[in-house]
């Protein structure tokens, strides 16, 4: 099971986020009433979408042994129309073929994070 605290960070609408030993700071910009002390919740799961993606494609490519290069993952959200639409782009420094790359894209719709948000998710509230 995986854990997180959450408790205010003083300010209007600031939040501490503890998970295991590491601590981050979740905030709003000032144009709706935060300060901007940290990433707001949106920019947190873009984060860490991109972040899983990264470290899917690294093991999957370390175990097929393909160089990769300086690998960046840039995302983007939009609301239209009631979804939420997320754009992905990897960037590799590495020449690949391109067999390789579209399997890479089809792995990187496969890293755990990408399957939660597309999946099936219940929150059940806890008294």
């Amino acid at each position: 099971m995986t854990s997180v605290h959450v408790a205010s960070a003083g300010g209007p609408v600031a939040q501490n986020i503890e998970v295991r030993h590491h601590a981050v700071v979740s905030d709003e910009g000032t144009d709706v009433g935060g300060e901007d002390r940290g990433p707001n919740p949106t920019e947190l799961l873009l984060g860490a979408l991109g972040a899983c993606v990264a470290m899917t494609l690294k093991m999957y490519a370390g175990r097929k042994g393909w160089e990769l290069g300086d690998l960046q993952v840039d995302l983007s959200g939009r609301d239209e129309n009631g979804v939420f639409v997320v754009e992905r782009r990897v960037t590799y420094g590495a020449t690949l073929s391109e067999e390789q790359r579209q399997r890479l894209t089809e792995i990187a719709g496969r890293c755990p994070v990408s399957r939660r948000i597309t999946g099936t998710v219940e929150i059940r509230p806890v008294v």
